[in-house]
């Protein structure tokens, strides 16, 4: 039998969820309400010049590389040497474990309902031993194989975050048919409004400082390059992919846009934190509604949805990072295995980090600062290797050319340099903006945030570097350690994706 006809392909609204499932978080939800009706400025932004390029350049390399596991480490690493690709890869993992520290800071917000008492939600103590404990916690699982990180994962999506999603979208469509005053629509609804008298669509611009939120919510869209690998798998990509874009834009979209106006609709802009954001708003609507015992169960469930969103991300970007050992990329300790298949040494270093990037909860008066500062230092990770992922594709249509692409930007020449140039546009500008303290945070000391944001990227950008400069050629020869093998005399290769 033709094994075309036999292929399982993978549908347009398979791959639809799976783009929504890798970009959507719930913590999102409050930072977009700050903004009040200019957050319609910002996801239009983020949508036309990060959502659609990123997903657009992903779905071309992922299709030119599809026989090689590595995913940016490859696509950078073919156009500009391993020093670059190793940059790229070592970006999205360390984003990664930049991030953790503000999406559990999320999730110490959510737990401080169950006790009732969300005061503790501001308490930089509280939030950082939330993180740190949680981290650690979850990094032992991630040590003992992948079977409970997957259980915890597929629940934490479907409990934790669609099901409080759709219910907060609910709870603000009743607030409105009730004839509720809507908190966006009121004079300086905006969080910076108090200079202006009315909300508007496009932010009060009085300087940099004034839409360094746009940095956040770039944030906010990033993760489509992860699915775009699966391009290969459809039976007619040229169609199907930006079926699947467009759908999958549609939901994030309409779930991040409908959250926000909700939780905007129910709290004045300027009393949102950044880490309880969602459980105030549910805790106003709910009381309006006489709901108020719903609190601790919706509290639960999204402080569970952050923590599943942790675990589905913790092995996943260290065994990236261990791809590139077979290079000679990573000294030998950085590539042991345990009998779990999972980079001990990798995983305990990023614990490490997490801690020392937790504790900025110690340190910082305001928990919603400390909160915008490790996000805006996420972001600036993150966007660097964006710009590093959409100039490997523009170069390699020129020094690659003979590249199979299923799928390829459509238009052509033109096609690939108005995206790219869109994407590296709207990358640039959220990069340079990043640096700036937010106007509508109380950030109290602004040279200490721009120094903070400022010392994280350079130094987390240079360690790569350092380690691609002092590599030795022995590094080349080594191969990933089993332990668990090690005892019985065997040391063999072992794929990081498996």
């Amino acid at each position: 039998m033709n094994d075309a006809k036999t292929k399982n392909y993978l549908s347009a609204g398979t791959l639809t969820l799976m783009i929504v499932a890798s970009v959507i978080s719930l913590r999102g939800l409050p930072m977009m309400a700050k903004e009040g009706l200019s957050m319609l400025f910002y996801i239009l932004f983020a949508v036309v010049l990060f959502l659609l390029p990123a997903s657009l350049v992903s779905a071309e390399l992922g299709s030119a590389f599809s026989n090689r596991e590595g995913g940016v480490y490859v696509w950078v690493k073919s156009a500009f040497g391993p020093g670059w690709g190793f940059t790229a890869i070592w970006l999205q993992w360390i984003q990664n474990v930049i991030w953790y520290p503000t999406v559990l800071g999320f999730a110490a917000g959510s737990l401080a309902y169950l006790p009732g008492k969300p005061s503790l939600a501001a308490s930089g103590t509280y939030c950082g031993l939330v993180v740190i404990i949680t981290f650690w916690i979850a990094t032992l699982f991630a040590l003992k194989g992948t079977r409970t990180v997957g259980a915890v994962t597929k629940y934490g999506v479907l409990l934790g975050t669609i099901i409080p999603g759709v219910f907060i979208i609910l709870l603000g469509l009743f607030w409105f048919f009730k004839g509720m005053p809507l908190a966006f629509l009121a004079p300086g609804a905006a969080a910076s409004g108090a200079l202006h008298a009315h909300p508007s669509f496009f932010p009060h611009i009085s300087g940099l400082s004034s839409i360094a939120f746009l940095a956040g919510i770039i944030l906010l869209f990033a993760g489509v390059e992860v699915q775009a690998v699966h391009v290969t798998e459809m039976r007619d990509p040229d169609r199907q992919f930006p079926l699947a874009m467009l759908g999958a834009s549609v939901i994030i979209i309409l779930l991040f846009l409908l959250g926000s106006l909700a939780v905007a609709a129910v709290i004045p802009a300027s009393e949102i934190s950044l880490t309880a954001g969602l459980m105030e708003a549910f805790r106003q609507i709910l009381g309006k509604f006489g709901l108020s015992f719903l609190v601790p169960v919706m509290g639960a469930l999204t402080a569970f949805g952050a923590i599943g969103g942790v675990m589905s991300w913790i092995t996943g970007p260290s065994r990236g990072v261990l791809s590139t050992a077979s290079d000679g990329e990573l000294p030998p300790f950085m590539s042991r295995t345990n009998s779990a298949g999972a980079p001990v040494n990798i995983l305990l270093i990023q614990a490490l980090i997490v801690t020392v990037l937790g504790s900025c909860y110690f340190i910082m008066n305001n928990v919603n600062v400390a909160f915008f500062v490790l996000s805006a230092m996420t972001v600036t990770l993150y966007l660097i290797m964006y710009i590093l992922m959409y100039l490997a594709a523009l170069k390699l249509r020129y020094s690659a050319p003979e590249l199979s692409r299923t799928y390829k930007v459509p238009g052509g020449w033109a096609g690939i340099w108005i995206v790219t140039l869109l994407g590296v546009t709207g990358v640039g500008f959220a990069f340079v903006v990043g640096f700036f303290p937010p106007s509508n945070l109380a950030v109290g000391n602004p040279a200490l945030y721009v120094t903070l944001v400022t010392a994280g990227t350079v130094i987390f950008t240079g360690i790569p570097w350092l380690i691609h400069l002092c590599r030795k050629p022995a590094w080349s020869d080594h191969e990933t350690i089993n332990e668990g093998e090690r005892d019985h005399g065997i040391a063999q290769n072992h794929s990081p994706m498996q």
